[in-house]
């Protein structure tokens, strides 16, 4: 027969196979092989790496239970059960329910630690911290379920399609494994919601394009949501039908005349509807009420003649009142003679005003009897 002297290291460990089969593991040191057409083969390990994969795992663990517990350590989750796999402190991977595995005892020192996640499957917040604030690099982080909640927020967390619980701000995990998780995130603060182009014929069949804006907050999110799948949408469509019954019900110069109305009833509309949905409405404001090209042409050459009458009754008025003071002049003129006198003289000045040069023949009582006279 022919040895082959094999040599072991510390860090290491050896299979030995006859023909196939198991026969021991090896530990460090030297140890002759039949080589004899290749009657026995050994399969080397490295301890750096302590996991121990191999098809003989699950029949080493039945059929050499002492050798497996000198030699390995045994992770066995249950159905409900997660692992932290430690290496030498360092948290490197997250097990799974059900895992079966060995790992090799050696300078690694590998450290399993089981959470239960029956009932409670939130990560503690030291771990989740440790997770994804970039400090551990472990394998298997998929398996868990992260939230990051910003200020003035909270999110509902859904379990298998189920609204489990609230997440105030800050990180939040949960292990996700046998479990379908989901979050939304909900904005507390108050919002705006714009209701834009709604095509509205009023009661005299004119078609408006209005805008809206309505400004809103979420008061109760697990009442908001537990009523409507998505509250904004009804928010929405409630503010759309109010709009309507605005608009749909008035003709277009009672809209005109007061744009205010809009607002009221929609705002009325709107509390009542909102009214044990979580929901408040804070303010609603029409911001466009656009017509149709034609309408406007229509309306221009309304306006434009409104203000012509109004400018001709001004016109009116002022001649009106021009005749009416030229009229109490005369009277007075005529009850005294000597404002008549003043008023001869002040029109003989802003004659002379625009003369450049005045010849007088008869002396100055001819000119003022013969140039200006006033019947």
């Amino acid at each position: 027969m022919f040895k082959k002297k094999i040599y072991v290291k510390k860090d290491e460990r050896a299979l030995l196979f006859k023909r196939g089969d198991f026969v021991k593991l090896l530990a460090p040191g030297e140890h002759k092989i039949d080589e004899f057409f290749g009657e026995e083969t050994v399969e080397v390990f490295s301890l750096a790496k302590p996991q121990f994969e191999h098809r003989l795992a699950d029949y080493l663990k039945k059929a050499e239970s002492e050798m497996v517990a000198r030699e390995f350590h045994v992770v066995e989750l249950g159905a409900t059960e997660v692992g932290l796999r430690y290496d030498s402190g360092v948290l490197v991977e997250l097990l799974p329910p059900n895992t079966r595995r060995l790992y090799f005892k050696g300078f690694v020192d590998v450290k399993i630690e089981v959470i239960n996640i029956a009932e409670d499957f939130a990560v503690p917040a030291a771990l989740a911290r440790e997770l994804f604030a970039g400090r551990a690099k472990a394998g298997g982080i998929d398996g868990v379920f992260a939230v990051q909640v910003p200020q003035y927020h909270v999110a509902l967390l859904y379990v298998d399609g189920k609204v489990a619980k609230l997440l105030e701000p800050g990180l939040s995990a949960f292990f996700k494994f046998t479990r379908e998780l989901k979050a939304d995130i909900v904005d507390l603060r108050l919002q705006v919601l714009e209701v834009a182009g709604q095509e509205i014929m009023t009661r005299d069949k004119v078609s408006l394009r209005v805008n809206l804006t309505a400004g809103y907050r979420i008061t109760d999110v697990l009442q908001a949501f537990s009523k409507q799948a998505k509250p904004l949408d009804y928010l929405y469509k409630e503010l759309q039908f109010g709009l309507r019954a605005a608009v749909g019900t008035r003709t277009l110069d009672e809209l005109l005349e007061n744009k205010h109305v809009i607002d009221d009833v929609v705002n009325d509309h709107i509390k009542r509807r909102v009214a044990g949905y979580g929901l408040e409405v804070e303010s609603v404001g029409v911001k466009d009420i656009i017509l149709p090209g034609e309408m406007k042409a229509i309306l221009a050459k309304v306006v434009e003649a409104e203000k012509a009458a109004q400018a001709n009754v001004i016109r009116r008025r002022e001649e009106t009142a021009a005749t009416r003071s030229l009229l109490n002049t005369a009277k007075v003129m005529e009850d005294n003679p000597t404002a008549l006198r003043l008023k001869e003289l002040e029109t003989l000045e802003k004659v002379t005003e625009k003369i450049d040069k005045i010849s007088v023949f008869g002396g100055l009582d001819g000119v003022l009897k013969d140039l200006v006279k006033i019947r």
